[in-house]
């Protein structure tokens, strides 16, 4: 017998209103003996993949066919819910199918025709009229054919672009009316309707089809079995096992011989090479080339008590120099970097140049080419920051307390500004490309400075910069850089809207004690906003000891989510975000947002898709609110 969570994961996991005809039905059949318009056989067809769905409530997408986006009349609504249930109760779900609807979709209403509904756009004839011919153009030649995840991603970029410029007029027609009748919610919902139900030649019956527009989750086709015995496994594996082991000891043996070899030439180059690398500065910068002598002194050869942080990119020791300065000290894991040893001092010579209140000060760095143990080495040499990262304040392990709201608007704002400085403050603009917690570091008076400029990239005037290496981290990554390697302005703001909501709830970015699976910070806080709990996504220590100043504190989870919404078009700047923050600005009406994308990586290789992962956390809230 299933789970009461996977009834009601099967129950939303679709109510696919894209049938076969709908042209010509004009609303009238409201009566008591309405039928429904639509082919609910899908529902007993579609290869369920019921593990996917266990742990949580999946999608629910609604829309409608070739005709009509919604049902005309509430009449036909619910009959189309009656039908829907008949369909989970008949075999081979056998589920409770009236109960199901009734608990999940409680009012026809919600899937009837409405001017309300983006734009006023009821009608496929509407959308491309408002979208533009050449858009709509566009969209049916990107998701004509959606059968495999490069036609997806192709079919998600012509959707961003079409909803775009439905958002456009959805906002123009909203100015130019005095009753409201016309907003821009549910937009992307329109374009995935039209691109699963008129641009895909399958339709949305068909399973790529569905999976790639809707998110569904379904089963792949099992998988053939295997042909050869353990026999011949066994007769297969094992020479291959030894023939590596043979390779990998020869090897080792040669690399040995070859180390010994040079060991004695590599001393006296390494010799020479300290006498000449003494610590100075560089000629028309403001950096300094430090010598490695120097380094190891200060900080006692690198010893583990002077190691004060460690990350992806390399390990951070505390260090004091000659003049009785205390700097910070980091050791790169992988000195080979993009574009050699001038690329680097390049970028070093760029960020010495930097001098913002906000920013951490980068004083030189190291180079070493010949350690006769270590080989090619590289160092950046910081000011210490004496409070270290923010990370450790955020999720305090006991010994130290909560984070005022002073404080926590006050590193919010200095976070800001940092960035604005660097987007703006600078010719060409720096984009960090890595904001995050472990990033951030607070002086000695708790002011916050962004720090971590080994990533920092200039852009081209006007122009987004495109990067073949996506550096940054999981969770903080803007949906565009993570997928095309698209890094503009707005990528640093979607990292900062992340860190936005980490600070004000002590909640990290990505949850994954949920029992559905991971759960990004994004979704989860959404979730609040829309349900009208936006002080539930505050920290706990918030709540009670700064209540007088819960309307400002709403206003910045707001600006978070604003900031990190997942179109790039609807993200403010960092100097929008900053107004909005100081209340000299205000904050728009929070636009549409696909599905929660928390429980798998969105678009990867195992299921792109428009929408998003079955896995939803957080409260219960209408249906139509789950979409946005």
């Amino acid at each position: 017998m299933p789970s009461l969570a996977l009834l009601r994961a099967v129950a939303m996991a679709l109510l696919l209103l894209l049938a076969r005809s709908m042209e010509g039905v004009d609303g009238a059949g409201g009566g008591g003996n309405a039928t429904c318009p639509l082919d609910l056989s899908y529902v007993t067809t579609f290869p369920w993949d019921a593990d996917l769905c266990a742990g949580g409530a999946g999608n629910m997408t609604r829309s409608a066919p070739r005709g009509h986006f919604r049902i005309p009349s509430v009449g036909e609504s619910a009959a189309c819910l009656k039908d829907y249930g008949a369909k989970l109760s008949a075999a081979p779900l056998s589920l409770p199918g009236a109960s199901l609807v009734q608990t999940c979709f409680p009012s026809p209403e919600q899937f009837v025709s409405s001017p309300s509904f983006c734009a006023g756009v009821t009608t496929a004839a509407e959308y491309r009229a408002v979208v533009g011919n050449d858009s709509v153009a566009a969209l049916d030649s990107a998701c004509g054919d959606l059968s495999s995840t490069p036609h997806c991603l192709r079919c998600l970029d012509a959707g961003i672009a079409a909803t775009s410029r439905l958002k456009a007029a959805a906002n123009i027609s909203a100015n130019a009316t005095t009753d409201g009748a016309a907003t821009t919610r549910n937009c992307f919902y329109l374009t995935v309707t039209y691109a699963a139900g008129i641009s895909n030649v399958a339709g949305p019956t068909n399973p790529p089809t569905a999976a790639c527009t809707l998110g569904l989750a379904l089963s792949n086709p099992p998988a053939a079995p295997p042909k050869s015995h353990d026999t011949v496994i066994y007769a297969t594996a094992i020479p291959v096992a030894f023939l590596l082991l043979a390779s990998l000891l020869a090897f080792l043996v040669w690399r040995r011989h070859d180390k010994k070899k040079k060991k004695k030439k590599i001393h006296e180059i390494s010799k020479e090479g300290s006498a000449k690398r003494r610590s100075h500065p560089r000629p028309n910068t403001g950096s300094i080339l430090y010598d490695i002598a120097e380094l190891s002194k200060a900080t006692d050869a690198f010893a583990d008590r002077n190691l004060v942080g460690r990350g992806g990119f390399g390990a951070v020791y505390c260090g004091v120099l000659a003049d009785g300065s205390v700097v910070a000290v980091k050791k790169m894991l992988d000195p080979d970097v993009e574009g050699g040893d001038e690329e680097f001092t390049n970028e070093v010579e760029i960020i010495s140049h930097l001098r913002h209140r906000n920013l951490v000060p980068l004083r030189g760095c190291c180079i070493v080419d010949d350690d006769a143990e270590e080989g090619k080495q590289k160092f950046l040499v910081y000011d210490f920051m004496p409070n270290g990262a923010l990370e450790d304040f955020i999720f305090r392990d006991g010994k130290r307390p909560a984070l005022t709201w002073a404080q926590r608007r006050s590193i919010i704002m200095d976070v800001a500004k940092g960035l604005e400085y660097l987007h703006y403050g600078v010719k060409p603009a720096i984009y960090h490309r890595d904001i995050k917690a472990t990033n951030i570091l607070l002086d000695g008076d708790m002011r916050a400075r962004v720090a971590d400029f080994g990533l920092a990239r200039r852009s081209r005037e006007g122009q987004s910069h495109l990067t073949t290496r996506v550096a940054g981290t999981h969770g903080y990554l803007a949906p565009e850089y993570a997928l095309y390697g698209q890094l503009t302005e707005k990528s640093d703001v979607y990292s900062f809207g992340v860190l936005v909501l980490e600070v004000l709830s002590a909640r990290r970015v990505l949850d994954m004690s949920a029992p559905s699976g991971p759960v990004l910070i994004t979704d989860w806080a959404w979730a609040h906003v829309k349900a009208g709990q936006a002080r539930e996504v505050l920290d706990g220590a918030l709540s009670t000891a700064d209540s007088p100043r819960g309307g400002a504190m709403e206003r910045f989870v707001l600006v978070g989510i604003l900031c990190a919404h997942v179109m790039v078009a609807l993200r403010p700047t960092i100097t929008e975000a900053v107004k909005m923050l100081e209340g000299d600005m205000d904050i728009p009406e929070l636009p549409d947002r696909p599905l929660p994308y928390g429980h798998s990586a969105m678009f990867s290789e195992a299921g792109s898709n428009f929408s998003a992962s079955p896995a939803f956390s957080g409260p219960f809230i209408d249906n139509g609110d789950m979409l946005r």
